[in-house]
């Protein structure tokens, strides 16, 4: 086997560009620097002491959590791919002698986001350069949800009893091992006959540009108009709200009427007041604008398999639900730029 030399490495690279690398284009298009001033705050902070081995660059450490969430990648293999592929290595801007982030390490730099609540200002601070780029709501807000599983708990009905009324069950108390390992937040429910564990996503995308505006997070079992008021914008010149029949109710009307928003969800039919003919129309001209929100699900779980994580807890669930947002909004931001 020949010695490796930079040139051969070189020619490696741009045999890569020459395929059409993705990653090296959405190098060039986003604006990884734009979320330093955030991660620098907040790494400040986690870290007490400058003595000890130089931490790794916190972009870089950003752009491997985009790459776990963009091809769905647990810890260990995400240490891996580095490892072994160039178009990795590339992206992150290391070299073949540079050290690589090990597993625990791209744990702990996500936990650390975690715990003191950076995914969200991540998110936001996105979307501030989205809107100063001239990627502005516009076409109206889509509202909708879709389930996010999780692995399913194995526990006995008493024990399921007592945490549908929010305790933690004795048994669990005693084993402290066995406690941090069960989920209390996740729950169960059930959509077209088949049963779901985990939690949901609930987005606000704008109808123009199918970037992601706003998001929340809460347990399966939550109804999807409960985080209503949680993603619509208030900021936004976009007053037109589309989203389907479960977030419809005679209230809900009132109060869009009153602060000025022009609603357009979906008529509802019931037993014995099916929807008339006009309603139906109505419901299917809001469904040519309103589907445009299930293109945004549809790229998130066919080519980000986002639908599923793996984590305890609803703080850690909501931190990768917020990094699957932030990789799809990266990601459509990088497609849009390039089309232009």
């Amino acid at each position: 086997m020949g010695q490796l030399s930079i040139f051969t490495v070189e020619d490696r690279f741009a045999s890569l560009s020459k395929c059409g690398d993705p990653l090296e284009r959405l190098n060039t298009v986003v604006p990884w620097e734009e979320f330093r001033p955030v991660l620098h705050r907040a790494m400040r902070k986690e870290r007490k002491s400058e003595a000890g081995r130089k931490p790794f660059d916190y972009v870089m450490m950003l752009k491997v959590l985009f790459l776990e969430s963009l091809y769905n990648l647990s810890d260990d293999q995400m240490e891996y791919q580095i490892r072994d592929r160039l178009s990795f290595t590339r992206f992150l801007g290391l070299t073949l002698e540079d050290t690589v982030p090990d597993a625990k390490t791209i744990w702990h730099f996500r936990e650390v986001l975690t715990q003191m609540g950076i995914i969200k200002g991540l998110f936001q601070r996105f979307n501030w350069y989205l809107e100063k780029k001239g990627y502005t709501a516009k076409k109206g807000q889509l509202i909708d949800a879709t389930i996010v599983e999780v692995p399913r708990q194995k526990i006995t009905n008493k024990e399921k009893a007592v945490i549908e009324e929010g305790k933690v069950p004795e048994s669990w108390k005693e084993n402290p091992a066995k406690e941090c390992q069960k989920d209390v937040d996740a729950h169960w429910t059930k959509k077209n006959d088949k049963s779901y564990y985990g939690y949901k996503n609930h987005i606000n995308a704008d109808a123009k540009h199918k970037l992601i505006r706003d998001y929340a997070v809460s347990p399966a079992n939550e109804h999807d108009s409960e985080a209503f008021d949680d993603v619509v914008s208030k900021d936004t010149n976009s007053k037109d709200i589309y989203a389907d029949c479960a977030y419809r109710s005679a209230e809900r009307e009132q109060e869009l009427k009153a602060k000025g928003y022009r609603s357009h969800i979906h008529s509802k039919g019931y037993r014995n007041s099916p929807l008339s003919k006009f309603q139906g129309k109505l419901n299917t001209r809001k469904s040519r604008i309103r589907a445009r929100v299930e293109h945004v699900f549809g790229q998130m779980v066919n080519a980000m398999d986002a639908n599923f994580i793996r984590c305890i807890g609803l703080m850690r669930a909501a931190a990768r639900i917020g990094l699957n947002n932030l990789a799809y909004n990266l990601n459509r931001y990088a497609y849009l730029a390039c089309k232009v």
